[in-house]
């Protein structure tokens, strides 16, 4: 039987605790074998200026996974071409990875645009899609392909916009985010961090 890997791709720009939870519970109570943060180098529907380096978002994400032994921090789509698209991602993923069955996960709010999406079509077709909730964002489990499944997890209104902006603000949000993110965050003033704030 092949091994269950669950897709969450982003900028994770930075990842916090909603993120984590989500994996958790994809993990526990959805029966994936391994949840692997797929992180974008450059997402076509983003402003890349809002990014930190590639290279800084992948030392942020390994810190916050590297005690759970299901996670993992991806860089694959490093090495494909760029902007990075979902579909091609996938189908390189079952090439490279012939061993593993791979699965989808998006959020509500994304899966109401999901047309927009290069070849979406082809995925639906391909790729078993778990669909998280949003707050707010309303789905229709009856009208789902067969290859979407709306899952029921918990819903934590935290986005990485608003980590940004409250850091920014010179808030303590040390509880929004991983223990090794908040010091990595604090020790390397990244986005705007102010140095007053707790240590």
């Amino acid at each position: 039987m092949k091994q269950r890997i669950g897709i969450l791709g982003g900028s994770f720009n930075p990842i916090h605790i909603g993120h984590l939870a989500l994996a958790n519970y994809l993990c526990e109570f959805e029966g994936l074998d391994e949840l692997w943060f797929m992180l974008s180098p450059h997402n076509p529907l983003k402003e890349i200026k809002s990014l930190l380096s590639d290279e800084k978002r992948l030392e942020l994400l390994r810190l916050a996974v590297k005690d759970y032994t299901k996670f993992r921090a991806s860089d694959f789509e490093f090495s494909l071409p760029r902007p990075s698209y979902t579909v091609n991602t996938l189908e390189k993923l079952r090439a490279t990875y012939p061993e593993k069955e791979f699965m989808l996960i998006i959020g509500a709010d994304n899966w109401n645009i999901f047309s927009q999406w290069k070849d979406y079509e082809r995925i639906i077709d391909t790729t078993q899609i778990l669909v998280y909730p949003r707050p707010g964002i309303e789905v229709e489990e009856c009208s789902l392909p067969s290859t979407v499944r709306l899952v029921h997890s918990p819903q934590m209104e935290i986005s990485s916009s608003f980590v940004r902006s409250a850091i920014g603000h010179g808030k303590d949000i040390r509880c929004f985010l991983p223990p090794e993110v908040y010091d990595k965050i604090r020790e390397e003033n990244l986005y705007g961090y102010n140095s007053f704030l707790p240590k």
